[in-house]
């Protein structure tokens, strides 16, 4: 019982990831299909250069998304600490007990 379990199982997460390959919502439209950035109206320099950066050469857009996301979460946890540090709470010094 629990070998025709598995093997049913199995089968239908075979079909679960296969669906979408299987299933292409834009038909042949899909293929025609370009996302780019519109930079008409940017005037700003870094903008332009981001929306630039992501029409021209999405892996360097993609490298600076995450450096620029790892930068932001360190900023925003060191100011964090800063602030919580002057209301008294020091999470530096914390000793933990597990039960």
């Amino acid at each position: 019982m629990k070998k025709n379990a598995k093997r049913f199982f199995t089968l239908l997460t075979m079909i679960y990831l296969c669906l979408p390959a299987a299933l292409w919502a834009g038909g042949e439209k899909a293929v025609d299909l370009v996302v780019v950035a519109d930079t008409r109206i940017l005037h700003s320099g870094i903008m332009k250069y981001f929306s630039d950066l992501y029409n021209t050469n999405i892996v360097l857009f993609a490298v600076w998304a995450v450096v620029l996301t790892a930068a932001y979460g360190g900023f925003l946890g060191l100011l964090m600490d800063l602030i919580m540090s002057r209301t008294g709470l020091d999470l530096k010094s914390r000793k933990i007990v597990e039960h």
